[in-house]
């Protein structure tokens, strides 16, 4: 049993829930607590590219996050996923945090893609699946871990990057909010190259490499700096 299924409905209304009429609207208070942060980084993109789950998570789909939003960072675009919070009303019995305690989040360079909807649509796809480690395994993400898969593709949608797995680190734009459901950090994920992640085996050491690469920014054409 995950951490989000002590959750019960997760936002669903009562109607979803049970069958019964709704007596009440259920509050995205989660939710708008983390768009109030990223509108204070990104004042007036009150409307940014979002990318929605079709079929929730706890209606039998695929996808654990109920949605994924796109902020426009002048040079690159900024993901924030919203699901592994608390995003509607507070259901667990932990107080201090809200859901897992924090949501994903991406930074890609902008570029002269041939389609560059479809690699927004690949980072969500990333954003999706590393969530999913987390409600089906409770595996849990924390700044300054390594994801090595052992992948010799790329990341990106064509597969053609040198990037084939990621760091993690406390995302420095946004800052860690105090919402009505508890704590929100956001972890931001990095790509790295094969050679970079054979590297790493400690906090120290992913430390390291990122300061070495100078940039929170995920560049598909980046050479390997190791």
């Amino acid at each position: 049993m995950g951490l989000f299924d002590k959750f019960k409905k997760k936002g669903t209304t009562q109607e979803e829930a049970t069958g019964k009429p709704e007596e009440k609207e259920v509050e995205a208070i989660g939710w708008e607590a983390i768009e109030q942060e990223f509108l204070r980084v990104y004042p007036g993109q009150t409307n940014p590219k979002h990318y929605g789950t079709i079929i929730r998570w706890i209606f039998g789909g695929n996808d654990p996050l109920d949605g994924i939003s796109v902020y426009d960072g002048g040079n690159y675009w900024h993901f924030v996923s919203f699901g592994q919070t608390e995003i509607y009303e507070k259901e667990s019995d932990v107080k201090e945090i809200s859901g897992y305690g924090y949501e994903l989040t991406f930074k890609l360079k902008k570029d002269d893609y041939e389609d560059e909807e479809a690699e927004i649509r690949n980072i969500c796809g990333i954003l999706q699946m590393v969530a999913r480690i987390t409600f089906t395994k409770n595996e849990i993400f924390q700044p300054f871990e390594f994801i090595y898969t052992g992948q010799t593709t790329g990341i990106d949608a064509k597969q053609k990057s040198n990037l084939t797995g990621f760091i993690t680190i406390k995302d420095p734009t946004v800052e860690t909010i105090d919402t009505l459901n508890g704590k929100v950090e956001f972890v931001e994920l990095i790509g790295m190259t094969d050679a970079e992640l054979k590297t790493l085996s400690t906090v120290g050491s992913v430390m390291e490499i990122y300061e070495k690469l100078g940039s929170d920014i995920t560049d598909y054409h980046r050479e390997s700096i190791v």
